[in-house]
């Protein structure tokens, strides 16, 4: 039989996804046992009580059931620009949302992302280089897929890493070659450490290909300066390596010292000869930002400065599925060409879009201080994405009896504090991080009303399990 577990591709026994991993699973046994879960291990808006933007589903509903379209009472139920966009995406299909689209996407739903394109960062956009994907991780996975050629084929990857370039370059059996953030300098990227980094795999025979960066960062919440891309944009020139921009939190930002740029526009801004010669691919998504439609899985990339041919094996990648997702696309064209002011469904949507973002910023402080209010734990403020990574300091005695437990000792504390208040994380091992330094990553999503008994909660765990285990021997610390 060829589904025998000993005869698996090995490539799928060595991925692991520390998101839907060991805690996830622990905590969905303990749900169903009638204990009350709070799942904070996945930038999961709506399952944590978001509520969605009316306008796009509105659109989308009349786009999913176009017989309204014909009913003399519509316009009771519906605003007029809602029914109007609804009969424009319908114009843009073949049949409706049941009808496939190409394989990259419908044309009319890419023009309007390169247009959104153009109008963020002043420089032309081509539709024929956009793609439209299942969610961003789609998108992350089919350029990946064509990079990796096999084990000698490296990927720059920043540590702490969000899992899907773990698990993907695992999967294709590529070699993910790390590069470390430093935490003390609020997780800020150093291109000497690049460099080591770069020297390092290529002395081991590995041909490091593609570098990527995700800004705002996941889990680690910072937002990357303009000199900083510029270093690593100058860095991708000079290695003629491919630069992959997770780019799907850049709505998501909770100060105004720095701001989201788009790796794109620091490119063009930077002139030739890098603007006509580095290679980048960037991602979005509908899943993030203020509209947290995760579940309905729209996103794109935008390739520059890939070469024609090379775009067309991509083609041929893409439409090996057919097409992406019709009802996600246009939500996608729905988050790039919004309401605009003087539109019927203008002032709620602004309402709403802004409600949630100002919640979120508060949100992210509530949760940065409770965390810092506790007893060895140390935590940088979250300047942008959905999540927090505090820094624990285990004490010793926490490290042997994890190790008598046989567990890694962030996944040890995350299950304590699972069992005793289920709150539900992620044990920052499964992102990566420096040797004897323990994290976990928790959303900053739980409702703001809820937030402040979350932290208690924790807070008197914490402090009961740094009591419990201190035996005066000192504590794992950077």
């Amino acid at each position: 039989m060829a589904l025998e577990y000993d005869l698996l591709n090995e490539n799928v026994k060595k991925c692991q996804y520390a998101v839907r991993g060991e805690l996830y699973l622990r905590a969905s046994e303990l749900q169903k046992e009638g204990k009350k879960i709070i799942f904070t291990n996945v930038g999961n808006p709506h399952a944590l009580g978001q509520k969605p933007l009316t306008f796009p589903r509105q659109v989308v509903a009349l786009c999913q059931a176009p017989f309204l379209l014909d009913d003399p009472n519509v316009g009771m139920l519906f605003p007029a620009d809602a029914i109007a966009r609804a009969k424009h995406y319908l114009s843009l299909t073949s049949g409706g949302l049941g009808a496939y689209s190409d394989s990259r996407g419908l044309p009319g739903v890419r023009k309007e992302v390169a247009e959104f394109i153009q109008r963020r960062d002043g420089y032309p956009s081509d539709p024929e280089l956009i793609f439209l994907t299942d969610g961003a991780s789609k998108g992350v996975m089919q350029i990946l897929n064509c990079v990796i050629r096999g084990e000698g084929d490296g990927i720059l990857v920043p540590v702490p890493q969000y899992p899907l370039y773990s698990a993907t370059i695992s999967l294709l059996g590529g070699s993910l070659v790390p590069y470390y953030l430093d935490e003390s300098e609020n997780w800020g990227l150093d291109v000497n450490n690049l460099r080591q980094s770069v020297a390092q795999a290529r002395s081991q025979g590995i041909s490091v290909r593609a570098m990527v960066i995700i800004n705002p960062g996941n889990p680690t919440g910072q937002c990357l300066s303009e000199a900083n891309l510029k270093e690593i944009l100058r860095f991708c020139y000079n290695e003629k390596l491919v630069l992959l921009g997770d780019e799907v939190y850049q709505q998501n930002i909770y100060q105004d010292e720095r701001p989201f740029i788009s790796s794109k526009k620091v490119l063009m801004d930077m002139g030739l000869p890098f603007s006509k010669e580095v290679q980048l691919v960037a991602f979005h998504t509908v899943s993030k930002g203020y509209w947290g439609e995760c579940g309905q899985r729209g996103g794109y990339f935008e390739m520059t400065n890939i070469p024609p041919k090379v775009v067309e094996e991509i083609y041929k990648v893409a439409s090996i599925a057919l097409s992406p997702n019709v009802s996600a696309q246009i939500f996608m064209g729905l988050m790039v060409s919004p309401p605009k002011p003087g539109d019927i469904s203008y002032d709620q949507f602004a309402r709403e879009s802004k409600g949630i973002l100002e919640s979120l910023r508060r949100r992210a402080k509530i949760m940065t201080d409770g965390f810092n209010s506790c007893k060895n734990v140390v935590c940088n403020f979250t300047e942008g994405a959905m999540y927090s990574f505090p820094q624990i300091r285990l004490p010793t005695g926490a490290l042997q009896a994890a190790k008598q437990a046989g567990k890694v000792p962030d996944v040890f504390y995350c299950l304590k504090l699972l069992e005793a208040t289920g709150i539900s994380t992620v044990p920052g091992s499964g992102f990566g991080q420096k040797e004897g330094v323990f994290h976990l990553r928790t959303t900053i999503l739980p409702a703001e009303e809820e937030m402040p008994e979350i932290m208690d909660s924790f807070k008197k765990f914490n402090d009961e399990f740094m009591t419990q285990y201190d035996n005066g021997f000192g504590y794992s610390r950077m």
